[in-house]
């Protein structure tokens, strides 16, 4: 990324001397030639950036995401759509060990600051794949819950922070929307237990669900778009 960004100052920096020519010198044979070395080197840099993106999503993360993804083990997330600044977090405290999973922190381990970035950024830019509630449509427990939240428990309703089609806010919440129900409440449930703690907020909430209730919100959130 540093390379790139020094190629792009030097050829802005050609850029600007052929503008403010030093005009005679811009326009010599040799000048044009290195202009089209260090635009030629950039276009190679940005290629060879977008194959190292690929090669990881096809060497690490396809196995249990899909190269799009579109997960199809229910208790592996979807990716695709995400925010990317929501992945980049979750990698980063997956290397730290501040989310712990035994898989995921041996996967993120390998990766730097840029693999996390440029990986949070593919992802984010590949489609959805939405899904279908199976009983928790409209008028359910599950839609009550998202919509409404629990007021005897107070537990506060999910599209307070997630939003009413489940599109989250970027940096803050994740999107929702289609994700499988099984890694929804798998995650409620390690939120509960303390399993996961780098969410304080989800931890204090899943404290006071009881399963049936986590099991319909999930369910509600798998057909949510």
């Amino acid at each position: 990324m540093q390379v790139r960004h020094l190629m792009k100052l030097k050829l802005a920096g050609l850029m600007l001397s052929a503008a403010f020519g030093i005009a005679a010198q811009a326009a010599t044979a040799d000048t044009k030639a290195e202009v089209k070395a260090v635009t030629t080197a950039v276009a190679a840099d940005k290629a060879s950036n977008k194959q190292s993106v690929e090669n990881i999503v096809n060497t690490v993360c396809a196995a249990c995401h899909t190269p799009t993804g579109n997960s199809v083990i229910t208790l592996n997330p979807k990716l695709a759509g995400q925010h990317p600044e929501y992945i980049e977090k979750q990698l980063t405290e997956f290397k730290s060990g501040k989310r712990a999973n035994a898989v995921m922190s041996g996967m993120a381990s390998m990766l730097s600051e840029d693999d996390m970035k440029n990986l949070a950024a593919y992802f984010a830019s590949q489609n959805l794949t939405l899904g279908q509630a199976k009983t928790n449509g409209a008028g359910s427990l599950g839609e009550k819950i998202y919509r409404g939240g629990i007021a005897a428990t107070n537990v506060p309703a999910c599209a307070a922070c997630h939003g009413a089609t489940g599109a989250g806010l970027p940096k803050q919440f994740p999107r929702l929307a289609g994700q499988h129900a099984d890694y929804t409440l798998a995650q409620l449930r390690t939120f509960r237990t303390g399993e996961r703690a780098n969410a304080p907020m989800m931890m204090a909430i899943a404290t006071k669900m009881t399963d049936a209730e986590m099991v319909a919100v999930a369910d509600y959130i798998q057909g949510l778009r």
